[in-house]
C-alpha cells in the first residue's frame, strides 16, 4: 500500500542560498529521515499560512522541536531566558488543537512538540529546567545531547513503545510541570517528566528526548504504524 503521509512541523529562518540570505522553511533532515526510515512519507508543514485543512490529507503528524512555547498560553510571565516565536506558536497551537480534535489522528510530540501538546491540553511548563532540578544535564552545551535514563510507566503507551526503562538523549531547557488533561508516563532520574500521553486517544504521545538524533527510532516507528492502520481503515470506509 501507499506509505502513510506524516506531517512534520517546520520553522521559518533566514537561510543563506549562495550569497543571499532569504526566509526559508527549516527543519533538520534527521526528522525526515526518521519518518522515511520507519516506513512513512514525510510532508513538511510551514508556519506562513496557518490552517487545519492540512490535516485532511495526513495519516499522522509530528510536532517537532525548537523554540520555547510562549508562557502566555498557560498564563505565566516569561522567564528571562524564555525565547518564543509568536508566528510558530500561533500556527502550531492552532494545528495541535485541531489534531487533537481529529478522531484517531496519530500525534507525536518531540521536545518542544511534547511541551506544545501539554500546553494545548491545559498543562503548564517549567520555563528553565536548571531552576527546578539544580543542574544543566538536560541542556548540555556545544550542541551535544545529554544522555540519561528514563523509567516509563508499566502498561502505558510509552512503555509499549520503549519498554519500562530506556536510555535517551535530551537537549532542552524547558519541561513539563503539569501535564493538564494528559498523563505523565515517563520520568528522568531527577524526577523531570520525560513522556506524556492521552490514554483515551488512539495514539497521542509526547517524548522530551530527541529520538530522531539517535538510532532508536521506536517512537517514530510506532507513530508510522498507527498512521498506517488508520489509513487502511479510512480508505476502506471510503471505498465501501
Amino acid at each position: 500500500m501507499t506509505r502513510p503521509l506524516i506531517g512534520l512541523t517546520t520553522y521559518a529562518q533566514d537561510t543563506r542560498f549562495g550569497t543571499v540570505d532569504v526566509p526559508a522553511a527549516v527543519l533538520p533532515l534527521t526528522y525526515v529521515r526518521a519518518v522515511h526510515t520507519t516506513g512513512g512519507r514525510a510532508v513538511l508543514i510551514t508556519t506562513d499560512d496557518p490552517g487545519d485543512d492540512v490535516l485532511h490529507g495526513l495519516d499522522g503528524i509530528v510536532f517537532t522541536g525548537g523554540s520555547d512555547v510562549s508562557p502566555g498560553y498557560y498564563g505565566a510571565e516569561p522567564h528571562p531566558l524564555t525565547v518564543s516565536v509568536p508566528e510558530r506558536d500561533e500556527a502550531e497551537m492552532l494545528l495541535m488543537r485541531a489534531a487533537l480534535a481529529s478522531p484517531g489522528l496519530p500525534v507525536l510530540g518531540v521536545c518542544r512538540g511534547m511541551q506544545l501538546l501539554t500546553v494545548a491540553s491545559g498543562g503548564r511548563l517549567h520555563q528553565h529546567v536548571p531552576d527546578v532540578v539544580g543542574h544543566t544535564g538536560h541542556m548540555p552545551g556545544d550542541d551535544q545531547d545529554g544522555h540519561h535514563g528514563v523509567r516509563l510507566a508499566p502498561g502505558s503507551r510509552a512503555a509499549a513503545v520503549m519498554g519500562t526503562e530506556a536510555p535517551v538523549n535530551s537537549f532542552h531547557h524547558q519541561a513539563v510541570a503539569d501535564p493538564g488533561r494528559l498523563v505523565a508516563t515517563g520520568w528522568a532520574d531527577d524526577g523531570l517528566i520525560e513522556a506524556v500521553e492521552d490514554p483515551d486517544a488512539g495514539f497521542v504521545l509526547g517524548v522530551q528526548w530527541h529520538p530522531e538524533r539517535t538510532d532508536d527510532l521506536r517512537p517514530f516507528a510506532a507513530l508510522v504504524e498507527a498512521a498506517r492502520i488508520r489509513a487502511v481503515v479510512t480508505r476502506a470506509r471510503m471505498a465501501a
